[in-house]
């Protein structure tokens, strides 16, 4: 009874401990401006970024999440030509539809397309995104494809309601490791045409 009691304090210190590390880490986060913030949303303007992608016939967020992860979890882990490890920044960007979803991770501002080790794996791409106003609308706990949907709903209303013209698809950037439990951070955003 006292090496259980041991045990399971033990463990229970590990996980806060690990969780305060998680919420004292200090991650490179993709840079935007806000343009204009409201109750419901904010508007947000986004410069280039390099990113390393990869697109999956898939139509959920469960299924993308797992495989696209390792996938470009192992380029930034030494899965390239130059066996380097690179940073992991957030947020992670899901594009989850019903004929092709993509998955990308930021690339450190450091690097661009001409100094990023090139992948392993020839399934991953990278590019430079263009500048892009966008809309976002938070949420936090753990994300899941009705989650997704609710959200992206309600920004689409809110929109609508603003008399703001958007276009593409709604878009899921998720913030936090999956062992993260507490403090989790995700959004959706969508291109709006601004002024």
């Amino acid at each position: 009874m006292k090496i259980t009691f041991i045990i399971l304090a033990a463990f229970t210190a590990l996980i806060i401990i690990s969780q305060i590390y998680f919420a004292m880490a200090k991650t490179e986060t993709q840079a935007y401006r806000i343009i204009k913030t409201e109750k419901d949303y904010e508007i947000r303007l986004y410069p280039p970024a390099t990113m390393a992608s990869i697109s999956m016939n898939v139509k959920t967020y469960k299924e993308l999440s797992s495989f696209g992860f390792r996938k470009l979890a192992s380029f930034i882990f030494g899965g390239n030509q130059s066996n380097k490890s690179i940073a992991m920044t957030s947020p992670v960007h899901m594009d989850i539809n019903q004929s092709k979803s993509s998955m990308s991770f930021v690339m450190p501002a450091n690097y661009n397309k001409d100094n990023l080790p090139k992948p392993n794996d020839s399934s991953i791409t990278i590019k430079t995104t263009a500048e892009e106003y966008a809309a976002a609308v938070q949420f936090g706990g753990y994300a899941n494809d009705e989650k997704i949907k609710d959200y992206a709903a309600k920004l689409e209303r809110t929109l609508k309601a603003n008399g703001i013209d958007y276009f593409g698809n709604f878009r899921f950037l998720g913030y936090n490791a999956p062992y993260q439990f507490w403090g989790r951070k995700n959004e959706i955003i969508v291109s709006v045409r601004w002024k």
